[in-house]
């Protein structure tokens, strides 16, 4: 799977933009604030039609517009795809692929696979816990339409049960009717919970020995899924949390409130690890989202780095290339030498400057 060409109008600083990209490795180089990293937010739009950064479609409109478009074109299986994604301030955004339009949003998801690797993705090991959920929940929701169905219809349930509990502070009478929100949390929760279980397991089967490795065999690392409740528990603990939720009017038992503790040799590294084994972590989550993509879709992902080389050390750096393989991969930085440094390959180059974008010869 790669990208050829990505075409926005609109976006961001962009007011019009095409690029070709590389099927291998194709940089973005230039100042910060140029425009780099929102060329990969708009490829990013295209996997999970939404902002990695969490902004509103409304935000990603040029200043001053009304309306946004960003359009892919798309190799997968030696098939083209086009995606079209037509961004409205004060509508919700209308897709297409292959110029057939899209009911829901949802149903682009796993039409193209991408890994994101930033300087916020620190967050993910040195942050709190809604950080590591969101991780788990973008790539769950590209790798398994079945969880994206539980995991909207939990969160839908949880917001009308919410509701219905700012409700009966003010009408006790109602109270009989939260369990048949409660009946429906625990059946689409208990499938959350399940399917987050199995990809930690997934995921620790890859990631043990990449940062074994980038570790020279030093530092063991282990993923540990902590759930707010069991799936036997659930129920009870629903139950149990019932008049403290009514007092509180919000939801305080399940998966929303999940944690992910990433230990090295026994260790929580979020509490007690030192900057760079957080750092070694996170580069060795990145690479084993990418080798679970590989294994689950069997196809290849599209790397996107954003400005992460300069976070890395030069160990970390070489690591990071020599592993990207025969995944298209899309980088910005800041200048080219770390690639010259690191002997690096490089197949199509482009200079990005106020939103104007150059390709550079040689």
């Amino acid at each position: 799977m790669y990208i050829k060409r990505l075409e926005i109008d609109n976006f961001r600083n962009y007011k019009s933009l095409q690029i070709d990209f590389d099927e291998k490795t194709t940089i973005l180089f230039g100042d910060n604030g140029q425009g780099k990293t929102n060329i990969l937010e708009a490829v990013f739009y295209l996997a999970i039609t939404k902002s990695y950064k969490g902004a509103k479609d409304k935000d990603v409109i040029i200043f001053d517009g009304e309306e946004g478009h960003v359009r892919g074109f798309i190799v997968k299986n030696d098939e083209n795809i086009r995606i079209d994604m037509h961004i409205r301030k004060n509508k919700s955004k209308g897709i297409s692929v292959n110029l057939e339009k899209v009911s829901k949003a949802a149903d682009v998801l796993g039409t193209v696979n991408v890994v994101m690797f930033s300087p916020e993705d620190l967050r993910i090991i040195q942050d709190g816990p809604a950080y590591r959920r969101k991780f788990v929940d973008m790539e769950l929701c590209q790798l398994d339409p079945f969880y994206l169905y539980n995991l909207n219809n939990y969160n839908k349930i949880i917001n009308q049960r919410n509701v219905l509990l700012k409700e009966i502070f003010f009408k006790p009478e109602l109270k009989s009717t939260l369990d048949i929100w409660d009946n429906q949390l625990i059946s689409y929760g208990s499938k959350v919970i399940e399917r987050r279980i199995q990809f930690v397991s997934q995921l620790n089967e890859i990631i043990y020995d990449i940062h074994n490795k980038l570790s020279g065999g030093k530092e063991e690392i282990k993923i540990i899924y902590d759930p707010d409740t069991t799936i036997e528990d659930y129920e009870r603990k629903l139950n149990d949390s019932k008049d403290r939720d009514i007092k509180s009017k919000i939801t305080s038992t399940g998966p929303h409130r999940d944690d992910f503790i990433f230990e090295i040799n026994g260790i929580d590294i979020r509490k007690f690890g030192s900057q760079g084994q957080q750092r070694t972590a996170a580069l060795s989550l990145k690479l084993a989202e990418v080798e679970l993509v590989k294994r689950i879709t069997k196809d290849v992902p599209i790397l996107l780095l954003d400005d992460v080389l300069s976070e890395l050390d030069s160990s970390r750096q070489n690591t990071l290339l020599n592993s990207i393989g025969d995944v298209q991969t899309i980088i910005t930085c800041t200048g080219l030498d770390e690639f010259v440094n690191n002997r690096f390959q490089i197949n199509k180059v482009y200079k990005v400057h106020d939103g104007e974008v150059e390709e550079m010869n040689g």
